[in-house]
């Protein structure tokens, strides 16, 4: 599970990205609101941390903003403001949670999991996670094609891309923002094997008899399509 976490005090910062990594959840940092609102509008994350008070944009204006532009991320507030008024707004900016500084390392990471456990719930429900004649178990990480009947199980990044664009289907996924979103920011040598990962999952589709494609879109990225239309 990818987090953003975007806090401009450098200790406080660094404590949070060791805890969180040490959960096993995969963190990206960001100092400053403007930074954070841009991340989150990838949409490749699954969970967002904000600091109230960041420079350019503080966290309340960061999740409006970002709940404006349609960003369903899971937001959880952080900040040393405790007064009732200040989670209100927090909330009503759009936060999904609020957690008062100084805290305890396992609150914020139960905060962190029920926060999950939600999303999760969410997701299950999603239509996005079938397309034209496509069906995608993530539990069970099988691909199905209603047309044919056929199924095939998935490896763990074909799971994952197919996840992140079936969730975005009708809309053209940046290169950049398909490697963040499967192998991370820092991981250079993944990021050189998205086409490689494309080409396995582009098989994957084949073997079910589906007609939908994962076509490359010239200069821009790629987009899940339905080969009949």
């Amino acid at each position: 599970m990818r987090i953003l976490l975007a806090e401009d005090e450098k200790r406080m910062a660094a404590a949070l990205v060791a805890i969180l990594k040490e959960e096993k959840y995969d963190v990206d940092h960001v100092a400053d609101g403007e930074s954070a609102l841009a991340a989150l509008q990838s949409n490749i994350y699954d969970m967002a941390v904000l600091d109230v008070m960041m420079p350019l944009l503080n966290g309340f204006d960061v999740a409006r903003k970002a709940r404006e532009n349609k960003v369903a991320t899971p937001i959880l507030m952080l900040t040393a403001k405790s007064s009732t008024d200040d989670k209100v707004t927090g909330l009503d900016s759009g936060a999904d949670d609020y957690l008062t500084k100084p805290f305890e390392t396992k609150e914020l990471l139960a905060r962190l999991r029920a926060m999950g456990r939600r999303k999760s719930g969410a997701d299950l429900r999603d239509a996005g996670l079938h397309f034209s004649d496509l069906d995608l178990n993530t539990g069970s990480a099988t691909l199905s094609c209603s047309s044919t009947g056929r199924s095939v199980r998935l490896g763990d990044k074909e799971l994952h891309i197919l996840e992140y664009m079936f969730a975005n289907c009708g809309q053209i996924i940046t290169r950049e923002n398909l490697a963040v979103k499967i192998w991370g920011f820092d991981d250079e040598a993944e990021y050189n094997n998205v086409e490689v990962y494309l080409s396995f999952t582009r098989k994957k589709i084949a073997f079910v008899g589906s007609r939908v494609e994962i076509k490359a879109v010239r200069g821009l990225g790629y987009e899940l399509r339905d080969g009949n239309v």
